[in-house]
């Protein structure tokens, strides 16, 4: 849509020119993946491919990265009750941060008598003693935290919850998301067993998703059961089109990323300081380390559906939280578990930023903010 700026990177992303191009080639491949003739043989290039590119990216081996259809559907099946690592018996229970995304909340395939929430700090940071205590009161847990929070932007101390998840003979999932592409993410250093990426976070297209586990990982059990695919752990013919830009993406992204991370970090912090100067305008998780494209914030009396219809009509993308929660009039439960009051929960707007975002956009933002401040929040 002409004139339009869009500031919703963290619900979706725009095409980028190379897996756009990658999907375009692929579409015009005949064959089956799983087929043996040539035809087929084309197309499983594509995949394995593309495979390899994402484990390169994540620092993984390619026969352990396992496509999805989403990321939810990654987080579906990472939760699986048996789980195990190479030198031990299989999780017998869940623990995830108060903060994650509603796929994992769900809890997978667990038992919700067998799920525990593991607290947060004021700035919707894990609170690494509380999971600790968790962990010694049970038996081995599989741990699932998000590397960075989709609303707030707050990085989360993975390495060390996975230190005190192994010390304890549990298994870490990590929903990696909205870190891959923003921030350096390699599986191994960070000693995580499992972890969800999604195409359409990082300039891929939408419905297509993957589960990255570390080497000896065993247990997996398929959401979809079938034809045998992707080595037996999900099931259904795969999506040529769809993996072939997930790949494209994921290199592209990764290419750009040192570049793209500082000049987005320039673009937030103009974007936060002019958003300071109206209303008396609060930053969430503005005291811990966060992604360089996310900004949450909130203002005394503002109320978010009508902070981003104005922000609609004057051409400006932006969204109250999750997209998966869209049109749910309920306070965000990152801030709620924050220990914000509802009211103040129900007044957050995000802003998030991405690889074509540019200055212009942020001024055009900030001056409909100030318009909006101004109107919205009189007396």
């Amino acid at each position: 849509m002409p004139n339009r700026v869009y500031l919703d990177w963290n619900a979706t992303t725009p095409l980028r020119p190379e897996a756009r191009a990658a999907m375009v080639a692929a579409f015009d491949l005949v064959g089956n993946p799983s087929s043996v003739h040539a035809e087929g043989r084309e197309a499983r290039r594509l995949v394995e491919d593309a495979r390899a590119v994402l484990a390169t990216a994540v620092g993984a081996l390619p026969r352990n990265v396992v496509f999805t259809s989403a990321g939810t559907e990654a987080n579906a099946l990472a939760l699986s009750p048996g789980l195990r690592g190479p030198s031990g018996g299989p999780v017998e229970r869940l623990l995830v941060s108060a903060v994650e995304h509603a796929s994992v909340l769900a809890g997978g395939r667990v038992p919700g008598a067998a799920i525990g929430l593991i607290r947060v700090t004021r700035s919707g940071v894990v609170d690494l003693e509380h999971l600790k205590a968790q962990l010694r009161d049970g038996p081995p847990a599989l741990v699932s935290i998000m590397a960075a929070n989709n609303e707030t932007g707050a990085l989360q101390p993975v390495a060390e919850a996975a230190r005190f998840v192994h010390e304890a003979g549990g298994l870490l999932h990590i929903d990696a998301i909205q870190a891959l592409g923003k921030i350096p993410f390699d599986i191994k250093a960070i000693g995580a067993d499992v972890a969800s990426f999604s195409a359409h976070k990082i300039g891929g297209p939408k419905g297509i998703g993957a589960l990255v586990v570390t080497e000896g990982i065993a247990g997996l059990e398929p959401v979809l059961r079938g034809g045998g695919q992707e080595l037996n752990r999900r099931a259904g013919t795969e999506n040529v089109a769809g993996i072939a830009g997930l790949g494209a993406a994921a290199k592209a992204a990764l290419q750009a990323l040192p570049e793209d991370a500082e000049r987005m970090a320039t673009l937030r912090s103009h974007l936060e300081n002019g958003i300071r100067g109206v209303a008396g305008a609060t930053i969430f998780s503005e005291d811990v380390e966060r992604l360089p494209t996310t900004v949450l914030f909130t203002a005394p009396g503002l109320k978010a559906e009508t902070a981003v219809i104005g922000f609609d009509l004057e051409g400006i993308a932006v969204s109250s939280g999750s997209a998966c929660s869209s049109g749910k009039v309920q306070p965000s439960h990152v801030l709620s578990a924050m220990g914000f009051d509802p009211a103040v929960a129900q007044g957050a707007v995000r802003l998030s930023l991405g690889w074509s975002s540019e200055l212009e956009d942020i001024n055009r933002a900030l001056e409909a903010w100030r318009k909006l401040g101004n109107t919205l929040l009189k007396g």
